[in-house]
């Protein structure tokens, strides 16, 4: 069902968590349309990301949210209709009472070393700055599928390859999921490059140019050579890829935190597929990001679950028409 105007909310049900900004907005919205909407209103502990789940199910017809949010979920369920505005863009600020500056001073301190390190900026980029980069499609154009080649880096990304031990047309895969084979892709806080690496990481990693495809490409598989380094225990090499692959995309804690959750449900937490990977899809649900377990909070799951499967899809893509040696190399 999809709605040309809010106007066309009236007598329509819009479910919402009672005491949220959305709650009180529609009813601020039923004196400008001049007629009321049925608001349901659901449980404090639904997260927003819940209801909007129950909408992709069919479960209920409407509920309202932020731009950036209903745009992050667009991507993961195209079929969600979000272009109606119910709103115009609103400012959101921080209040705290005037007779208290030490806590003021405190607030802003900490927002000012937040915006020095490089999670603040992982964090903007990834739910507003860039909210399409979650969609990556499948397959991605070839360079030569004649020729054996996937794009103009395969010389390189074959180098770093061999280094960390994979299948060379593997590392594509994530190349492209991160960038689509685009050295000058940038996001808005400096991560870029081939393997979207931050400036702090790529200096700790003894890089200087981010936009040097090599330099890069370098700086990325040293990166996931630590995050595999953190998986010992993982055996099985193609699960410790996907751990390893998870932790690149959305931070090591929060795969930590997913897999002490595998553990505490009696499942494996050292298997990725249908085990952890299932966890950390729940990690986005107060029912659970809340739990003892979780030391590192909410995250959005379904990135890092689509990211791993969405770079193996691709993966398998490429090994059907891509030869592992190219013919002047084959043994």
């Amino acid at each position: 069902m999809n709605l040309a105007d809010p106007v066309d909310l009236i007598g329509k049900k819009v479910h919402v968590r009672k005491n949220s900004s959305y709650y009180e907005r529609l009813h601020n919205l039923e004196e400008e349309i001049g007629g009321d909407i049925n608001i349901i209103t659901l449980p404090g502990e639904k997260t927003t990301d819940e209801i909007i789940k129950m909408v992709v199910d069919d479960s209920i017809d409407f509920t309202i949210s932020d731009d950036n949010v209903a745009s992050i979920n667009q991507t993961y369920y195209p079929i969600l209709d979000i272009e109606t505005q119910v709103s115009f863009s609103q400012r959101i600020a921080w209040g705290v009472r005037s007779n208290s500056p030490s806590l003021l001073k405190k607030v802003n301190d900490w927002v000012e070393r937040s915006k020095k390190q490089d999670f603040y900026y992982v964090i903007y980029d990834k739910y507003f700055k860039n909210k399409k980069s979650y969609s990556r499609r499948i397959k991605s154009e070839f360079y030569s599928k004649n020729e054996g080649k996937i794009s103009e880096y395969d010389s390189i990304i074959k180098t770093n390859a061999e280094r960390i031990g994979w299948d060379w047309r593997l590392l594509s895969s994530l190349v492209y999921q991160e960038s689509r084979f685009k050295p000058t892709e940038k996001s808005w806080a400096g991560a870029g490059g081939l393997m979207q690496i931050m400036p702090a990481t790529a200096k700790d990693l003894g890089i200087d140019d981010l936009h040097n495809p090599s330099e890069n490409l370098k700086a990325g598989v040293l990166y996931l050579e630590q995050m595999r380094e953190k998986f010992s225990k993982v055996t099985d090499s193609v699960q410790k890829i996907k751990f390893t692959m998870a932790a690149y995309n959305a931070g090591l804690g929060h795969v930590r935190d997913a897999q002490r959750l595998t553990k505490a449900a009696g499942e494996n937490h050292l298997v990725w597929d249908d085990h952890v990977e299932d966890f950390m899809l729940k990690l986005s649900s107060r029912e659970f990001y809340t739990k003892p377990q979780v030391k590192y909070g909410f995250v959005r799951g379904r990135e890092p679950f689509l990211y791993v499967k969405e770079t193996f899809l691709r993966y398998d893509h490429y090994r059907g028409l891509i030869p592992l040696h190219s013919p002047e190399t084959s043994l």
